[in-house]
């Protein structure tokens, strides 16, 4: 009878260990959480999208590239198993998740980009911490680039094909870490938990790729502060000499009024910001021509498009 008590508390003793191996990152709950409030229900769980239009400036090639940034975050069940849209509503295999498609198009010279990046991130962060997936594609005149991470374990595993010589096809993965990626949904979801001090993040997909960095977790530090109209997120690499600063609204739904990202190149700071020009809440399928319009404009599309 003692052997048999010994070994269930040893067994108990492990499984704690154990989940708390697998649980890397904690929400860090300060009360009733954003998320679960009426307010969030109302906004997020209505059918419709939020899409906010940005004044883009790129910064490629030394030199500044005027073009356009769209966000647009809405909410949908996810295969939790296959990491893929949940089509059938009664699955019970599946997680409530925001998904943000973030865009950019520019131009240089006489080569458009086409750059889009999708993170999705479960809605409860008290079950769920981590964003379950992330994606990454780019297109230009030479060529395009596709990067893909998802969440298996306590590790993201990234498929990675590029046109580039020095990067072509890659599979690997990397312990987890906070998504550079995913604070566009954090800062929707849960601001108040956002990590602050010094961190581990894997840098953002788009300038990884632009900038033909290793895409590996880094430290960085993370501080928050607020002006009079707007919370201020921003992240320092040390190593990299790189700073994104991410100014939102002090109010929900706490959306994103603008970006900043400077880094280093060849001695010389760059610069890219983005400042919000327009915001469109409407259903997901919408049919209404004045914001099939709106929508057109945003992603540079022409008008015939």
């Amino acid at each position: 009878m003692e052997a048999a008590k010994i070994r269930y508390i040893i067994l108990l003793l492990l499984s704690c260990i154990f989940l708390s191996c697998n649980k890397v990152r904690s929400s860090g709950p300060t009360g009733q959480n954003i998320y679960a409030t009426q307010a969030f229900r109302d906004y997020w769980h209505s059918g419709k999208a939020e899409v906010n239009s940005y004044h883009l400036n790129q910064s490629r090639y030394g030199e500044n590239r005027v073009g356009k940034a769209v966000l647009i975050f809405v909410t949908e069940d996810l295969s939790k198993k296959l990491q893929v849209k949940a089509d059938n509503p009664s699955a019970r295999n599946k997680i409530n998740v925001l998904k943000v498609n973030f865009t950019k198009n520019f131009i240089t010279g006489i080569y458009p980009y086409s750059m889009m990046l999708s993170v999705f991130t479960p809605v409860n962060r008290d079950a769920d911490p981590a964003s379950l997936k992330a994606t990454m594609s780019s297109q230009e005149w030479c060529g395009q680039v596709y990067t893909q991470l998802n969440l298996r374990g306590n590790r993201y595993a990234i498929k990675s094909h590029s046109y580039f010589e020095q990067e072509g096809d890659e599979r690997f993965s990397v312990r987890e870490a906070l998504l550079e990626d995913e604070l566009w949904n954090f800062i929707r979801l849960d601001h108040e938990n956002l990590p602050v001090g010094n961190i581990e993040v894997l840098p953002g997909l788009f300038f990884t790729r632009l900038n033909h960095v290793d895409l590996k977790v880094r430290s960085a530090i993370a501080e928050k502060s607020e002006t009079d109209s707007a919370f201020v997120y921003r992240l320092t690499y040390p190593d990299q000499e790189r700073n994104l600063t991410i100014n939102y609204e002090k109010n929900f739904p706490y959306k994103i009024l603008g970006w900043k990202e400077t880094w280093k190149e060849k001695d010389q700071i760059m610069e890219t910001t983005a400042i919000l020009d327009k915001t469109l809440y409407t259903d997901y399928w919408t049919k209404n021509k004045n914001e099939f319009q709106y929508l057109r404009d945003s992603l540079g599309l022409p008008r015939h498009y």
